[in-house]
């Protein structure tokens, strides 16, 4: 079947929209009609070059999508015609021993992709297209792995659970899951895009006493504030360790989370840290990246570790987050700064790098 899709083909050049071939459903395989889609940094990335996957064939990006699904293969248990769906990069196979280790955020097998030796899922004129993370939801259609995706609640809007599927499961987990961030712990927050505002949202759901955003852009630090954070701290204008310093009585934080994937702020992430304290880094960072500190500058008995999608368990995590949703807590409407159509995708880059937005959702008909 034919579908219109947001094709990446070259760095640096825009996405293109063309149409696009999409397979019917094999195995356990599900056909998706996308409804909404965020617009994430990781995208971006491959647009800028700065991504660890290969580019030796056109990419459809996207994969913060949620839809409904249109029809399923004949292996396929969890899912059927109708249900409202939202997708997740952290496919899992279920018997890894990452998976049976209780984290399938970090499943190896990688059985959600086709094998290399099967017709691509998505193809034109022959030629076989990539969904980027087994997702591609800059697409009308997305056909993924039944265990790429999570069945929810028909009622709930799909251009705000759509951000839950990467951004949002990626910050509030971080501070909820990986971090293990204890209520009336302090905070503070490196970036304040989506997944940053999302860390912030994590840390008020939490409990924590001070959480503290930091941002070059005052428009991002208001949505900080109208999202939880108790201080915010302009970069552009202040020493962000000294703020953080000062703002905690020169103690610095419990837990500092770097959201953007750039090493300087991790380095300020791990100035901040009080003893103790464990700096977590979230944003994703370019492959040949090296990350430097001064011995002194870290206190006795930090750590600092990484997160993947706020080492999440999806199929618990999506429901139960947007359980938080309805009742008030997790507050995803102020996350949705800008909206537009598939076309709008090479603007919605823009304003993105701009500064402009915590996270433009895009909409299909």
């Amino acid at each position: 079947m034919k579908a219109n899709a947001a094709v990446f083909r070259r760095v640096h050049e825009p996405l293109t929209v063309e149409s696009i071939d999409v397979d019917k459903p094999w195995g356990r395989e599900v056909l998706v009609r996308t409804v909404a889609t965020g617009v994430c940094h990781s995208d971006l990335h491959v647009v800028d070059g700065q991504s660890r996957y290969a580019l030796d064939r056109p990419i459809v990006l996207g994969h913060e999508g949620a839809g409904v699904v249109e029809a399923v293969g004949d292996e396929v248990t969890t899912l059927r015609p109708g249900d409202h769906v939202v997708a997740c990069l952290s496919g899992f196979c279920g018997s890894c021993a990452q998976c049976l280790g209780g984290h399938p955020n970090l499943c190896v097998a990688g059985v959600v992709a086709r094998p290399a030796s099967a017709p691509a899922r998505l193809s034109q004129d022959g030629q076989g297209f990539w969904p980027f993370a087994n997702i591609g939801s800059y697409a009308e259609k997305m056909l993924l792995h039944e265990n790429s995706v999570v069945k929810i609640d028909p009622d709930l809007p799909l251009d705000r659970a759509a951000l839950v599927g990467c951004g949002v499961l990626t910050g509030v987990g971080a501070a909820l899951r990986t971090a293990g961030l204890e209520g009336g712990q302090t905070v503070a927050v490196f970036g304040c895009g989506g997944v940053g505002l999302s860390i912030v949202q994590g840390a008020r759901i939490g409990g924590a006493r001070q959480i503290i955003a930091l941002d070059m852009f005052d428009g991002k630090l208001e949505m900080a504030r109208r999202v939880g954070a108790t201080h915010v701290v302009n970069t552009s204008h202040d020493d962000p360790v000294k703020a953080v310093r000062a703002l905690t009585g020169g103690a610095g934080v419990d837990h500092a989370f770097e959201a953007v994937g750039n090493t300087t702020l991790v380095r300020q992430a791990i100035e901040s840290l009080a003893i103790r304290g464990t700096a977590t880094i979230v944003g994703v960072l370019p492959p040949d990246a090296k990350i430097e500190f001064p011995w002194l500058a870290i206190r006795p008995e930090c750590r600092v570790q990484t997160s993947r999608m706020g080492s999440n368990r999806f199929r618990i995590d999506i429901p139960r987050y947007l359980e938080f949703y309805r009742q008030g807590r997790l507050l995803l409407d102020e996350m949705v700064t800008r909206r537009g159509r598939l076309g709008d995708i090479n603007d919605a880059f823009r304003a993105m790098k701009a500064g402009e937005v915590a996270r433009t959702v895009l909409t299909f008909g």
